[in-house]
């Protein structure tokens, strides 16, 4: 195959179906929506190619035939009719109240009105928008596509403000509620984002508004699948290793196929360096912020459990943990059950390596109160493991735990809660990117935390002396019979009892026994 030039960072279809770039067909996804309905929503994190498919579906409507020779959609589209196309933005800039709100939606009108060849006479931002959609429809003869890409930037770069966060909603809603009350002069809608503000917040009124955030047939809309780096990237895929790319940057599931972050996978091929290329490009701090106030647990965000109410209720008033992690792309769906007649129940995780190692070395450095200290505990910590020196692991974390300075203890509620010591220890682990399994289940019950590395596994079993009496950790360890699952692989196993002082802030127990 001839090799071409990769689309990193390139989210204009013209360039590059024009330029000779890669590119992966979604033109069948396009033309599925158009033949189903006509208003969708979708959400997918950033970076995830939602602005190149909205930009698809622009020259589609367009007809800019020449563009789509040799996809999918040449052979199976009208190329005699062209639809006026309107399209809205919020991705560029900051607006940091309700005038550059305002002063922003004026701006993409004028640039539509530019483009359709239209004035418009209407005085408010919203008059404006309606007189566009009814003149163009008028004008051209055909009703109105409209695309909107980066609906909930304005709310979601003011999270940390709720007030403000609020008044951007508030502006947005009444915007938005033009589409529904020119129905009749509209073809076809598509509106993408990040985060999925309920329809009741955002889109009150727009009743046919079809997510297909969920829609399993829509899993791979965005994103790059196994059988798209077979078909299109493998002249770039000599000298890499499948099984690593996969590991690093495949993992993202809607409830259907899993896709490879298109970000993180162009970058790869490249540079040929496996870097957190996505997570390196913007994970806001007040992700991290929530993580650490709402006291999550590290060690169990890679296996929450939610419903699909639960994910979508997200609103500047009410956003769940869970969801937020969710639809930023912090987590993916793992899998699903129905939970009696009316539930369906999602079960979370951390899509891949990427995202594991880089944010718990993100709550590391927070959790610790140091970052230039956390990460280098976790470069030291790797030293010591493969030392196999069990002594020298117990003084690591000594040490790690004795030099959290004091005001951070005094001065953060963080530090009094149960977890807030094994949180430590498992994203010091975590950050590292190492086999870890946790709340292992056996036959006995459930396992803290399993370590897989260097042929040999470590089994963890913690407990704080405040709560339970010295000497348990071990003991339970060792009475649970947790080691018998492993046994078949016929390497080393170590049984090691970690134990916690709330008042002394430190490790006071750390029991080591080796099987053969």
């Amino acid at each position: 195959m001839k090799r071409k030039k990769l689309p990193a960072g390139i989210y204009t279809f013209a360039k590059i179906r024009g330029e000779d770039y890669y590119y992966v067909d979604k033109t069948p996804f396009a033309l599925q929506l158009i033949e189903e309905g006509s208003y969708y929503f979708l959400s997918r994190p950033r970076r995830f190619g939602k602005s190149l498919f909205l930009d698809t579906l622009a020259e589609l409507f367009q007809a800019n035939e020449p563009l789509f020779r040799g996809l999918y959609a040449h052979e199976h589209w009208d190329w005699g009719i062209k639809y006026p196309v309107i399209r809205l933005s919020f991705g560029g800039g900051l607006m940091r109240d309700r005038a550059q709100l305002e002063a922003k939606f004026r701006e993409l009108l004028d640039i539509n009105q530019a483009k359709l060849g239209i004035s418009c006479r209407q005085p408010t931002a919203p008059g404006c928008f309606a007189e566009l959609i009814q003149r163009a429809a008028q004008k051209y003869g055909q009703r109105v596509v409209i695309l909107v890409d980066e609906y909930d930037k304005p709310i979601v770069d003011n999270l940390t403000q709720p007030e403000l966060a609020r008044e951007m909603r508030d502006g947005l809603r009444n915007f938005y509620s033009v589409i529904k009350d020119n129905d009749a002069q509209i073809k076809f809608a598509f509106i993408t984002g990040v985060s999925k503000f309920s329809k009741v917040s955002i889109f009150s009124g727009l009743n046919n508004l079809e997510d297909i955030t969920l829609n399993v047939g829509y899993s791979a809309i965005c994103g790059y699948t196994e059988d798209d780096l077979d078909e299109v990237f493998a002249p770039e895929l000599e000298g890499l290793d499948r099984q690593q790319i996969r590991d690093w940057y495949n993992g993202y599931n809607w409830t259907g196929e899993a896709v490879y972050n298109p970000f993180d996978l162009l970058l790869l091929l490249r540079n040929r360096q496996f870097r957190a290329y996505w997570f390196e490009t913007g994970t806001p701090t007040f992700l991290i912020d929530v993580l650490t106030q709402r006291h999550a647990f590290s060690p169990r965000i890679s296996a929450w459990h939610a419903t699909e109410a639960l994910l979508s209720r997200f609103d500047v008033d009410d956003m769940a943990t869970e969801a937020l992690l969710w639809q930023t792309g912090y987590l993916t769906i793992h899998g699903q059950r129905q939970v009696g007649a009316a539930r369906v129940e999602y079960r979370l995780g951390y899509p891949n390596l990427e995202v594991e190692s880089a944010l718990n070395e993100a709550l590391l450095s927070r959790l610790y109160g140091n970052a230039s200290l956390a990460s280098e505990s976790v470069s030291r910590l790797y030293d010591t493991l493969m030392s196999g020196d069990f002594e020298q692991l117990r003084q690591h974390f000594h040490s790690l735990y004795a030099g959290i300075p004091h005001d951070w203890y005094r001065n953060n509620p963080i530090t009094q809660y149960e977890g807030y010591w094994a949180s430590v220890f498992y994203s010091h682990f975590a950050a590292l990117g190492l086999d870890i399994r946790l709340e292992d289940a056996t036959n006995q019950g459930r396992l803290d935390m399993a370590l897989l590395f260097n042929g040999q596994v470590w089994l963890f079993e913690f407990k704080v002396v405040e709560l339970v009496p010295e000497g348990k950790a071990l003991g339970q360890l060792k009475a649970k019979h947790y080691a018998e699952k492993y046994l078949s692989l016929k390497q080393p196993i170590h049984l090691i009892g970690i134990e916690f002082s709330r008042e002394q802030r430190n490790l006071v127990g750390f029991e080591v026994e080796s099987l053969a």
